[in-house]
């Protein structure tokens, strides 16, 4: 029960003991002094008709009329003129005790009975009869049903307006309370909340403070695992000169992830080397030339951190040597780039260098899913040196072997409008289990695959790069929605999906998106939607987006985290029900003690708020048994299970 209606309650047992209290005191002494007053009238009426019939004592007629008046002037009961010679009754005047208008419960209640008087009726100086008077207590009763009615509604009024005012007042007062409950319920849901509004009674001030203190030191944990776990990633992934990745960075990502994974789409990778950097160091310096360096180092973090260009990644090789990865990006955006590089690296030459030949020669590259990582870099370093021996033009591209569908840009978008509008989508699952038992299924990440004309499906890898150039990437998201939810109709499995960063940034999309989500809420626990880190909008739009999902009662996880792990310390805020690491962190986990040292560290960080660590692209037992012995939540990838239609 409520504490508002206890306290209802409470106000209503008060109000009645009292009415109670006061209703019984207050009759019983009204009760006494009705007694007298019906004592004091009968006697009054007595004496009375005593003093007036002694000089009528030896005439009846006018002895009846008189003792009739008084009886029909007043409320008694009797009227009775007794001989005192014999007792016999010379005349009688009487009535039946009725009370009108008053319950017989409450006459009961009362118990006020008739009170007599009587007085002596002189013949000379000798007693010839007595008068006796018996009042009539209906006017007694009637007083007194009114009084207690009166006092009835009083205690009423003043019970309801108590009851208002003490509620409305305890509303109040107990305002703080809602909040700290929905504070609790924030922190439940890895959300850290303090209260800014700190009520004034003593009592609820402390719980505030004391929860606001225990919220401000989950924070500081979590920002000191985060920090720390930031210094771990930038020792082992960052050049320490530019900001930019590694070379290590650059393999896993490229290696380890785009050409294995089915799922990623073709590319290109660009491969830029600075013109003689160590006869600049010995002419200019060693700080012009390093000047240098972080210029171009700038340049390409520009580039690639554009809002359509957040999946790229940006590494220096080594000394003058930069990359600069490129998933998605056709052939002419390859060359368009290629010239932008070199326009803007010709402003940055350096006074003193040669002018006739450029700052930096580029090689670039495409590359398609299941080539081999070595393949890549030879034919890189073979489109560098072709770029090096013809000085007309400072760059050279090759393209990869053909390998999976060909096809004009024309035919990509009859086909892909054919299947976004007809539905004619497959859905492909794969499992995601627990660490530590692999049996228990924790949900199945939904996967899509488009039907060509001939019925054959195409993997995401080939299709979304086109998806994203045609501007279809919020119709195609709300198209696996429908898909999704119609599955989730008619089987009960948890799934999670994700949303492409290009829908988030799209108002008309989101709201499509949560109306569907809100006509469906019973499966609000069987769907997590998930974002690339790399596609992730501001900290403002994430919060408010995670507020609107929360509101439909669907969740919202994060996939492909690591590469920017500096913005964890805006989690905390965010309500996830998971991280999924990216799988490049992953990858020989068993044989590198620095990738463990990292996971290890995040682990700490998200475990600090509660938030479950799920491992991407788990591909060895030994993967799997370090990641067990690390304490992660979940893990999937190949080793657990390829995607497969159910």
């Amino acid at each position: 029960m409520s504490l508002l209606k206890q306290l209802f309650l409470a106000i209503c047992l008060f109000l009645l003991v009292a009415f109670s209290g006061s209703f019984f005191v207050s009759l019983e002494s009204s009760r006494e002094q009705m007694l007298g007053q019906l004592r004091s009238h009968a006697q009054d009426a007595a004496t009375a008709l005593g003093l007036s019939l002694t000089s009528q004592v030896d005439d009846p007629a006018m002895m009846q009329l008189m003792v009739s008046s008084i009886f029909d002037s007043g409320y008694y009961t009797s009227i009775k003129v007794v001989n005192l010679e014999d007792q016999g009754v010379l005349l009688e005047r009487s009535a039946a005790a009725s009370v009108e208008a008053v319950p017989g419960w409450f006459v009961r209640l009362v118990n006020l009975p008739a009170q007599g008087g009587d007085a002596l009726v002189m013949h000379g100086w000798e007693q010839a009869a007595r008068v006796e008077v018996l009042s009539n207590p209906q006017f007694a009763l009637a007083r007194l049903w009114d009084s207690s009615l009166g006092s009835l509604v009083w205690l009423l009024v003043c019970g309801l307006l108590s009851a208002v005012l003490g509620g409305w007042l305890l509303r109040r007062q107990l305002r703080p309370l809602d909040a700290m409950v929905e504070q609790a319920r924030a922190i439940s849901r890895r959300e850290l909340l303090c209260l800014s509004n700190v009520p004034r009674t003593p009592e609820l001030k402390r719980v505030v403070l004391a929860m606001n203190q225990m919220v401000e030191k989950l924070e500081g944990l979590f920002a000191e695992e985060a920090a720390r776990s930031e210094k771990l990633r930038a020792e082992s992934y960052q050049d320490s000169m530019t900001g930019l990745g590694n070379r290590r960075l650059l393999d896993e990502q490229l290696g380890d992830q785009l050409l294995l994974d089915e799922q990623s789409a073709d590319g290109y990778l660009l491969m830029l080397r600075v013109n003689d950097l160590g006869g600049l160091n010995q002419r200019l310096g060693g700080q012009r030339a390093d000047g240098l360096i972080r210029s171009i180092g700038e340049l390409l973090k520009r580039i690639s951190t554009q809002a359509e260009r957040r999946h790229w990644l940006a590494a220096r090789n080594r000394g003058g040597e930069f990359s600069l990865l490129t998933p998605g990006l056709d052939s002419h955006g390859a060359e368009r780039l290629a010239m932008e590089i070199s326009a803007t690296l010709e402003n940055l030459r350096l006074t003193g260098a040669s002018d006739c030949t450029p700052v930096a020669h580029l090689g670039i590259v495409a590359y398609r899913p299941g080539e081999q990582l070595a393949q890549v870099w030879l034919r890189l370093h073979q489109a560098l040196a072709h770029a090096q021996l013809h000085p007309e033009r400072p760059w050279a591209l090759l393209q990869a072997v053909a390998a999976g569908p060909r096809q004009a840009p024309h035919d990509w978008r009859t086909w892909l409008d054919d299947a976004l509008s007809h539905g004619k989508l497959k859905l492909y699952f794969q499992p995601v289990v627990q660490c530590a038992d692999t049996s228990e299924v924790l949900h199945h990440k939904v996967l899509a695959r488009v039907l060509d004309p001939q019925g054959e499906a195409i993997a995401a890898g080939h299709f979304l790069p086109w998806v994203e150039r045609l501007g279809w990437s919020a119709r195609f998201d709300l198209a696996m929605l429908e898909h999704t939810l119609d599955y989730l109709l008619e089987h009960a499995w948890p799934l999670a999906l994700s949303l492409s960063g290009s829908t988030l940034r799209d108002p008309a999309a989101l709201q499509q998106i949560l109306a569907q989500l809100k006509a469906l809420p019973e499966l609000a626990s069987l769907l997590t939607l998930e974002i690339d880190e790399r596609q992730l909008p501001s900290a403002s739009e994430l919060q408010r987006l995670s507020q609107c999902l929360r509101g439909s009662g669907y969740r919202i996880g994060l996939q492909h985290f690591g590469g920017h792990f500096s913005q964890i310390g805006n989690l905390a805020h965010l309500g996830l029900a998971y991280l999924k690491v990216d799988g490049s962190y992953i990858r020989d986990i068993d044989r590198q003690s620095d990738k463990q040292l990292f996971i290890e560290a995040m682990f700490r960080a998200t475990h600090s708020i509660d938030l479950p660590l799920i491992a991407e692209q788990v591909e060895t037992r030994g993967e799997l048994e370090n990641l067990r012995a690390l304490g992660l939540f979940g893990v999937m990838g190949r080793l657990i299970g390829p995607p497969q239609p159910m």
